[in-house]
């Protein structure tokens, strides 16, 4: 399945109904007067989170929606129907953008978050509206108002509460794959995932929490290069950064640095959420050349944050890190700091 983040769709509500013209004509009645009912509302187009969506996908060659039109009034006074309203089902965590404008109109998070996006038009009036002293037989009605047009962008944001960072082949897609049931595609190579992917990790409690292994970022990725600012978007509901290093790698200390400056550099608050460091591949690693903890305290030193020592592939150090995560999210979580964060 493709994973599809972004797309483009034009929404339109229904036009509101006409009002008519009529008049009572009934046995025994002389004066019967005006009666054309009003037109009905046209329908609105509404878009709902849904929990069983994971991409926008369903985007991807439907771009119009239009919702039903409100129905013409009805002669003895009667209104005409509603139209129904139109609801577009989204991904949790997408956020809706005029596309003409770049306003956010919504941000749909919670499953069944309901956003409305094109209001119907309102039905027009009938005759009967307009009978007064001076006009006893008003022969005009108004037609139905149309409904809103709007362009709209959409942008998925993936909700984990853990995103794993890192340059391409530092390891993450492995490290996801043997902390959960996820199973991204692995290489051998130098070689950066394509698409996010999500898996849910136990914690000791028995709760699970969503990690989302984010494709490999390179230098100049806050500015666009290469897939940057498409998998960047993903890091900003995270509320903890996973960033993992290979340690194999002849410059550890280098790509820390590219990627603390892309997170400085594309903002939103990234460089400031809480980090965990991990030194990844110490399995590949010859200790008698290189030493690792050195490494970890030169890293500690530059971030202030913890560094560990792992191997995704034989699971070692990797119930230590785990157990810091949890600490933290569990500080985040606390009542003193949630209010501080609101």
């Amino acid at each position: 399945m493709q994973f599809i983040d972004q797309a483009e769709i034009e929404v339109e509500a229904g036009k509101g109904g006409d009002g008519i013209v009529a008049f009572r004509r009934e046995k025994y009645v002389p004066a019967g007067g005006p009666a054309g009912g009003n037109g009905g509302k046209g329908g609105s187009v509404l878009l709902v989170a849904a929990q069983n969506l994971q991409t926008l996908l369903d985007f991807r060659y439907n771009h119009r929606f239009q919702a039903e039109n409100g129905s013409r009034g009805g002669p003895n006074n009667c209104t005409g129907a509603n139209g129904k309203d139109l609801i577009i089902e989204v991904p949790c965590g997408t956020v809706v953008y005029n596309a003409e404008t770049d306003e956010i109109l919504g941000d749909l998070v919670e499953p069944g978050q309901t956003l409305v996006v094109a209001l119907g038009g309102k039905g027009g009036l009938g005759n009967k509206y307009f009978l007064s002293n001076r006009n006893r037989a008003p022969e005009y009605a108004l037609p139905g108002l149309p409904g809103e047009i709007k362009s709209l962008r959409l942008e998925l944001k993936l909700l984990a509460e853990v995103g794993i960072i890192g340059l391409p082949n530092a390891g993450k897609s492995t490290l996801i794959s043997a902390l959960s049931a996820a199973r991204p595609k692995i290489a051998d190579y130098p070689f950066t995932t394509l698409i996010p992917n999500l898996g849910v990790v136990r914690k000791p409690s028995g709760d699970g929490t969503v990690f989302a292994d984010i494709p490999g970022l390179i230098e100049g990725a806050s500015q666009g290069t290469g897939l940057g600012h498409d998998f960047l978007r993903h890091i900003e509901r995270t509320r903890v950064l996973l960033h993992l290093i290979d340690a194999t790698s002849d410059d550890v200390v280098g790509e820390y640095n590219t990627i603390q400056q892309e997170l400085q550099a594309y903002g939103r608050g990234l460089v400031e959420r809480p980090q965990v460091l991990a030194l990844n591949k110490i399995d590949a690693v010859d200790r008698e050349t290189k030493d690792l903890e050195a490494l970890a305290t030169q890293l500690n030193h530059l971030s202030y944050s913890p560094v560990f020592l792992i191997s995704a592939v034989t699971g070692a150090g990797l119930e230590p890190m785990l157990q810091h995560i949890w600490s933290i999210l569990d500080q985040l979580n606390a009542p003193e700091v949630s209010e501080r964060i609101l």
